[in-house]
């Protein structure tokens, strides 16, 4: 086995078993044949329809209760602190359940970054996105059946730029709250930590649902929290209102953004991708 080398303090070197696995190919129609590919790609509808039809309605319900016309006040229901809890306890959760299957991505942002990162093909990522945004509409669907007097009163949980923010806002904030998640990700589930730091262990869908929580934490009040194209594309595509519409395009440029730095920023300055490559380059006679 091929030994990854690090320097210690001391100037000496220390090996340790370890060897990167090796890239996805960028196009495997093999995947197309076997049935685990496709029990994947359902693992990822159900993991996102679950998780919309659990956050939505936890945003709806939370707005019923502190609604005036009910009597509600802003003390009432689960606070925007309960509704970060929703989207990231149900984050964990999915991902516990769906990662030793389909990876566990649920998010449109997290498999172009992987994609990119050649942690999976172009094949895989493209239907896992088909299936993420499918779920998502599902799920939102089911939300509006069983709240059809609340769902369009309450916005059907669809995220929207909030006033007083600029598009540029929206967008930065959804840059950089996708760039928590997904660096949260590549760090959570990197297989050189894991035998490095073996004696540590890590439950990869704890950190990845923290991350979830805080970043909603950080920009409901200013997008609503998107941070997942399928998100916001399901709710929107439900509730099919004029102002869901209207920014849409900022909850899908802004985590793919980050996604894309986050890959970046993992593989090729903390791994040093680039310095190996250019060592191995250089290597060669």
């Amino acid at each position: 086995m091929a030994k990854d080398v690090e320097v210690v303090e001391q100037g000496e070197f220390a090996a340790k078993d370890y060897q990167d696995p090796p890239p996805a190919p960028l196009i495997d129609a093999e995947e197309l044949i076997k049935w685990s590919f496709y029990r994947a790609v359902i693992a990822e509808f159900i993991a996102t329809l679950l998780f919309l039809y659990i956050t939505v309605l936890t945003v709806i319900g939370y707005k019923s209760q502190t609604d005036p016309i009910h009597n509600g006040t802003n003390c009432d229901g689960v606070g925007i602190l309960g509704i970060a809890w929703a989207f990231g306890g149900m984050i964990f959760v999915l991902v516990y359940c769906t990662a030793g299957i389909s990876g566990g991505h649920i998010n449109p942002a997290v498999t172009f970054g992987l994609f990119l990162a050649r942690k999976v093909s172009l094949i895989r990522a493209l239907l896992y996105m088909v299936a993420q945004c499918l779920g998502a509409i599902c799920g939102c669907g089911l939300v509006k059946g069983f709240q059809k007097a609340y769902y369009p009163r309450y916005g059907g949980g669809a995220n929207e730029l909030q006033p007083g923010y600029s598009k540029g806002t929206g967008l930065g904030a959804e840059i950089i709250g996708t760039f928590v998640l997904v660096y949260t990700v590549f760090s959570a589930t990197d297989p050189k930590r894991s035998a490095r730091d073996s004696h540590v262990p890590v439950l990869a869908p704890l950190p990845i649902g923290f991350a979830v929580f805080m970043v909603h934490l950080a920009t409901i009040p200013v997008t609503g929290t998107g941070i997942n194209p399928a998100r916001s594309f399901g709710a929107a595509v439900i509730y099919n209102e004029k102002k869901a519409w209207d920014d849409q395009w900022i909850f899908w440029v802004g985590p793919f953004i980050g996604a894309a730095i986050a890959a970046f920023y993992h593989q090729f300055v903390l791994r040093a991708g680039a310095i190996k490559a250019l060592g191995s380059f250089r290597s060669n006679p």
